[in-house]
């Protein structure tokens, strides 16, 4: 009896230490989220930095001091896990970017959105797959055939949470339009290529293997935007129909936020693609939910959902700062220094040539379709989307822990040197590729002030038609024209210079904006549509309205 209750006592002491030593982790990362945000705000105007590039930096210096501290055992404060990282950091992160995102300049692009997104990928995917063979065997790397494969999908993923801060929607929304859309893509297709290879079946390689594939990422690729379509139709037309905000706007933010996450856990469950699912959810709220909730609740969601993004992108970062000194990892490949730079060399080699091999001939076909010189891909706009599709990050790092290691750790020789080769290279490409893709935008790319004189001074023009588009977020023709104090005669005015234009602009955008307001609106609500909320203060105009007649 003595004996259980002795052993019992030890492992509540135990119990609580490790209590405490996890307390003391998360206060001292939040403590560090808190410094980014600080650091970030101070470093706003500078044209070299962003919040990735900063946190990375913090990261990587508290994971020296901590390394120190710990007499060289650890660098970081909790271990990584890509359970973490695809469950509850992802989601609110790419949930935000289809929420935020310009869709008419999404739409309007995204036949080249998806050609660079899923072709592209696969093109990056084979040519790195087969360069790390062709290299890697010579360095006696000691990797089997599906690890190669596995290589390519994970250096195939570029880092759209880093792209989204460097790219400004509002600067340059055409590159914002197709890098950011290009790296959603890429992301879902790169975990699709990712789970493909390892459950495919290298001993039964055939043609018919290889179209099987092939049919089963275009049956992901559907499927996951269909479930993300009918998760974002069914929360509007709940909170349409329930009006939730005559009770509490709480419940609308909540019904909002956790439909959202239900639509990619449902893609999770079902081994669908949560990244698509939830972008395209976060696409379909913002056009119909979120119009149909009170005022309020409006403010509360966008500023939430913003919110919970952006503190889960420096979370990333941070963490990816901090493991970059893991000593079990380079303890393991310290005999080998020379190898273990030419891994990382090579990757970064494969990199630059995967992107370049798509990024240039596939602006080339996408521009032989368009015949209007404002809708093609300038030069200089390819060189802009092949360099800032560079930087590798958390989806890279999360596919290779997952590829490499058990549990964030590793004690083999050829899968210690890829997880430290891809850490350099997340690493080098955030920060220095960070670095210069806002120069290199501002060189080759008209400024900020140039850009909106431009849009500002055509506006009332005929050939503004087609430059909405490019500068702001209006959903209808009539919003176009609102506040510019032109009526609806001047509107017939203002008509296409070409009948090309006139096609194009009367083709799927303008049937689909017929059938959405006749049709869908009715059913699912949406922009015009004015919840009625009693007490609140749209009842009271309402009333207002309705009394003026009278008077």
């Amino acid at each position: 009896m003595g004996f259980a209750s002795g052993t019992m006592t030890e492992a509540m002491n135990s119990l609580s230490t490790s209590d405490h030593a996890s307390v003391v982790s998360i206060t001292l990362f939040v403590t560090l989220l808190c410094a980014c945000i600080v650091i970030g705000h101070l470093l706003e105007e500078n044209r070299w930095m962003n919040e990735s590039i900063t946190a990375l930096i913090i990261g990587v210096g508290t994971g020296v001091v901590i390394l120190l501290l710990s007499g060289g055992k650890s660098s970081h404060l909790m271990v990584f896990s890509e359970d973490l990282f695809f469950i509850y950091l992802l989601p609110p992160i790419i949930f935000n970017a289809g929420f935020q995102v310009k869709k008419k300049q999404f739409f309007r692009n995204f036949m080249t959105i998806t050609l660079f997104g899923a072709l592209g990928t696969l093109i990056s995917f084979i040519i790195i797959s087969l360069g790390a063979i062709a290299f890697f065997k010579k360095m006696d790397v000691g990797l089997a055939i599906a690890d190669y494969l596995a290589i390519g999908a994970i250096f195939a993923a570029t880092d759209s949470v880093c792209t989204l801060q460097v790219l400004n929607q509002d600067e340059t929304p055409l590159l914002y339009s197709l890098v950011f859309g290009e790296g959603v893509v890429n992301d879902a297709t790169s975990v699709v290529l990712f789970n493909a290879v390892q459950n495919f079946d290298l001993s039964r390689f055939s043609t018919r293997g290889v179209f099987e594939l092939l049919g089963n990422f275009i049956y992901l690729f559907i499927s996951s935007t269909v479930l993300g379509v009918v998760a974002g139709l069914l929360s509007a037309y709940v909170i349409k129909k329930l009006y939730f905000g005559r009770h509490s706007t709480d419940r609308e933010v909540a019904i909002m936020m956790l439909m959202a996450y239900l639509s990619y856990m449902l893609a999770e469950l079902f081994y669908l693609s949560g990244i698509l699912t939830v972008f395209f959810c976060g696409i379909v709220m913002s056009h119909y939910t979120w119009h149909n909730v009170t005022e309020n609740s409006r403010v509360t969601t966008k500023h939430t959902f913003a919110t919970l993004s952006f503190v889960a992108e420096i979370f990333i970062f941070l963490y990816v700062g901090m493991d970059a000194l893991d000593i079990e990892k380079w303890r393991v490949v310290s005999d080998s220094p020379k190898t273990s730079i030419s891994v990382s060399a090579t990757l970064l080699g494969l990199i630059l040539a995967g992107r370049a091999a798509f990024v240039f001939p596939l602006s080339f076909l996408s521009n032989l379709t368009k015949k209007s010189q404002n809708e093609k891909i300038s030069f200089k706009q390819q060189v802009t989307i092949w360099w800032a599709g560079l930087m590798r990050g958390a989806v890279s790092m999360a596919l290779a822990y997952n590829q490499f290691t058990k549990a964030g750790h590793t004690q083999e020789k050829g899968n210690a040197l890829l997880i430290t080769s891809t850490i350099t290279v997340v690493l080098f490409s955030t920060v220095v590729f960070g670095l210069m893709t806002k120069p290199l935008v501002r060189f080759l790319m008209p400024s900020t002030d140039k850009l909106t004189s431009m849009i500002s001074s055509e506006s009332l023009t005929p050939k503004s038609f087609i430059v909405p588009l490019l500068g702001d977020s209006h959903d209808s023709e009539a919003e176009l024209f609102a506040g510019n104090g032109v009526n609806s005669e001047a509107r017939e005015v203002c008509r296409p210079p070409s009948i090309r234009s006139l096609l194009t602009t009367r083709t799927v955008h303008y049937y689909w904006r017929k059938f959405d307001n006749s049709f869908m609106k009715q059913v699912f609500g949406g922009r015009g549509f004015v919840p009625y909320v009693p007490g609140s203060p749209t009842e009271r105009s309402v009333h207002n309205l309705q009394e003026e007649p009278k008077q």
